[in-house]
């Protein structure tokens, strides 16, 4: 097994804004939080709803005019004519401003709902730390045999300011299908019991590390500050090590 990451080596970064995607199979499953986008509803009705009036505008506009022109040729112009052709001019002219007007509260609907899941999914990538973490994985190979996993996920810069992970084997062994079950499933518990406490271990160092980091920065922008900031967080996390708490007793 190789060492996990350093905590403090990413201790300034942001989660990348792909792990509320393509990158979040690279997270224990136990931690992914694929956010459901919303279905688009009520664009139907109201669309339909917007070419209804559409049509009925147009109608009515049309009626108008021809009631204002055979009124006025059988009896003469009169007010009344004039009013019923500039209504009907007006509502023949503006006829296609409904579907418009529907149109834009059905966007204006989506995207309302589409902020919320951008503010869950905000909130969840917030809460993502750079430690590493530990997960078994079980799957059936093609001769019977069940392949126990445990895969490292170890966190990896994305950029200067943004971190992502990267999921990889750490230890894998194979049982026979002639086995017992219940022996298989006691041994894949048992994994993951220990991957359980090998992250908890990670989470405390990350918070080690964390805690002295917070303490040492003033201005996060100041790249000199982070760095010194940086370098406490390694310093504090080495007397946590030299103090023989790196390792405590593992228990459940």
């Amino acid at each position: 097994m190789s060492e996990p990451a350093n905590p403090a080596d990413l201790i300034d970064c942001q989660p990348d804004e792909a792990l509320a995607g393509a990158d979040m199979a690279r997270l224990p499953a136990a931690e992914q939080r694929p956010v459901a986008h919303p279905p688009v509803r009520g664009r139907r009705p109201l669309v339909a709803a917007g070419v209804t009036l559409t049509g009925v505008t147009l109608a009515c506009g049309v009626v108008l005019l021809a009631v204002g022109i055979v009124d006025s040729i059988a009896s003469g112009f009169g007010t009344l004519d004039l009013v019923a052709l500039a209504v009907g001019a007006l509502l023949v002219a503006t006829h296609w401003g409904w579907i418009h007007v529907a149109e834009a509260t059905a966007n204006a609907l989506d995207a309302r709902r589409e902020r919320g899941v951008l503010t869950l999914q905000r909130g969840w990538l917030e809460s993502l730390k750079p430690y590493t973490r530990y997960s078994v994985a079980t799957n059936v190979l093609d001769d019977g045999s069940i392949r126990i996993t445990r895969l490292r996920h170890t966190p990896v810069r994305a950029s200067a300011r943004t971190f992502t992970f990267e999921s990889a084997s750490d230890s894998e062994e194979v049982h026979s299908g002639d086995e017992p079950a219940a022996a298989v499933s006691e041994r894949a518990e048992e994994l993951r019991r220990q991957a359980a406490l090998d992250t908890e271990r990670e989470r405390r160092r990350w918070e080690i590390a964390a805690d002295a980091y917070e303490r040492a920065v003033i201005d996060a922008e100041d790249e000199d500050q982070r760095a010194a900031a940086r370098l406490a967080a390694s310093r504090a996390l080495s007397d946590r090590i030299n103090a023989n708490l790196r390792e405590p007793p593992l228990v459940e």
